[in-house]
C-alpha cells in the first residue's frame, strides 16, 4: 500500500500521449497486483485459462503494456526482491486481510450480491512465484526489459530514474518519492473507465504526474523531512502514531524539523525510526542492470498466450502487431530520444 501522501502531493493530470518517447521504470509488483485486482469477471472471479490457472496478470501485460508501446512509451518493469525485515508485520497483515476478504467474497456470492462480491474479490489478489515467472517470460517475448531489484522494487525503480536511465517511475504508491525518484507517474497502466464500488456508475481514471522538486518546494521540506513526515503517518515498515495524519505531520515537521524533536513534544517515539529512515534514504539497490528493448518474438508470445493459456488469437494478434509497429518506429530513432 505504501504511505498515503495524496493530500499533500501536488499532481498534474496528464494523458498517456504526454509520455511518448519517455522511458518509465514501472513498479512491477504494484502493477501486477492492480491487474489481478481489476481484471476480473462481474462476480469477482479472476480471468482463468482452460486449466483454471489465473491469467489476469498476463492479460494486463499483453493488452495494456502493448498500448503503452504503441504510444511510444518505453516501460521498464522492476521486480521486488527480498523485502526488508521491518516489512514482516505489514506482509502478515495483508495476508490476514486477504483471508478475511475471501470469506466475505464467498458469503456475498452465496447471497447473490455480485457488487459486494466483486469488491471483496479484488482484495483477495495473490501474486505467486509462478505468476512472476510468467510475467517476466511474457515481457521478454514482447521485447520489454525487466530489472530484478535486490529488495524493494520502488527503490530500484527510483534509482534507475535517478541515474537517468528512465525519465520517471510509475506506481500507485507515493513511496517512490521517499526513495528519491525525481518524477512519479500514477495510473500509467490503469487509465480508463473504472466502475465505482456498489454503484452502477463509472469514473475516468487518468494518468497524473508529480515532481519531487516541486513537491518539496511546495511543502517547504527536504527529502529527509518528507521521509520523517511519512514515518509519523505510517509506512510499510511502521504503523505511525495514532492521531497524526498527513496535515498534522506536515505541521509538526515544519515546526520541529526532525523526528527526535517531535518525539520530545508529543511524548512518544517510533521504534526503529533510524532504520526506517535508512530504508528510504539508503535503500538496497543495484547499478548492475541492463536495459534493452528488443524485437518481439511474436510466434513465442502467441504460443505462450494462445496455446499455453487459451487466449483468443483474434485478440492477441492485433496486440502483438502494435509491438512490432512500435519497435519498427523505435528502430528509426536514436536511443537518446527515449530518455
Amino acid at each position: 500500500m505504501g504511505v498515503d501522501l495524496s493530500d499533500l502531493i501536488p499532481a498534474t493530470p496528464r494523458s498517456l500521449e504526454d509520455f511518448a518517447n519517455r522511458a518509465i521504470a514501472i513498479d512491477a509488483f504494484n502493477t501486477l497486483y492492480q491487474f489481478l485486482s481489476i481484471i476480473r469477471q462481474p462476480d469477482g472471479t479472476p480471468l482463468m485459462d482452460s486449466q483454471g490457472r489465473v491469467t489476469s496478470h498476463l492479460s494486463g501485460i499483453v493488452y495494456r503494456t502493448t498500448n503503452l508501446l504503441a504510444l511510444g512509451i518505453r516501460p521498464i518493469f522492476v521486480f521486488d526482491g527480498e523485502p526488508p525485515k521491518l516489512k514482516t508485520r505489514t506482509i502478515a497483515v495483508r495476508g490476514e486481510t486477504k483471508v478475511r476478504a475471501q470469506r466475505q467474497w464467498e458469503d456475498a456470492l452465496l447471497k447473490g450480491d455480485l457488487a459486494t462480491a466483486r469488491t471483496k474479490a479484488m482484495q483477495t489478489s495473490r501474486l505467486t512465484r509462478e505468476m512472476v515467472e510468467q510475467s517476466r517470460r511474457l515481457l521478454e517475448l514482447l521485447g520489454v526489459p525487466w530489472v530484478q531489484a535486490p529488495s524493494e522494487g520502488e527503490a530500484q525503480a527510483a534509482r534507475i530514474a535517478q541515474k537517468g536511465d528512465a525519465w520517471a517511475t510509475a506506481s500507485q504508491d507515493y513511496d517512490s518519492f521517499l526513495f528519491g525518484s525525481p518524477v512519479l507517474v500514477r495510473n500509467l497502466a490503469l487509465s480508463g473507465k473504472r466502475k465505482l464500488p456498489r454503484k452502477a456508475a463509472y469514473v475516468d481514471v487518468t494518468p497524473e504526474q508529480a515532481d519531487l522538486a516541486a513537491t518539496l518546494a511546495k511543502l517547504e521540506l527536504t527529502r529527509e523531512q518528507l521521509v520523517d513526515l511519512a514515518i509519523l503517518i505510517g509506512t510499510d515498515f511502521n504503523s505511525g502514531i495514532k492521531g497524526i495524519g498527513p496535515k498534522k505531520a506536515l505541521a509538526l515537521v515544519r515546526k520541529h524539523g526532525t523526528l527526535e524533536t517531535i518525539f520530545q513534544e508529543i511524548g512518544t517515539a517510533i521504534e526503529n525510526a533510524d532504520a526506517i529512515r535508512d530504508i528510504f534514504l539508503h535503500p538496497n539497490v543495484t547499478d548492475e542492470y541492463r536495459i534493452e528493448w528488443r524485437d518481439p518474438d511474436v510466434e513465442g508470445a502467441t504460443r505462450m498466450l494462445v496455446d499455453g493459456h487459451t487466449f483468443s488469437e483474434e485478440r492477441v494478434a492485433p496486440a502483438l502487431a502494435k509491438v512490432v509497429e512500435a519497435r519498427t518506429r523505435a528502430g528509426q530513432k536514436s536511443l537518446d530520444q527515449w530518455f
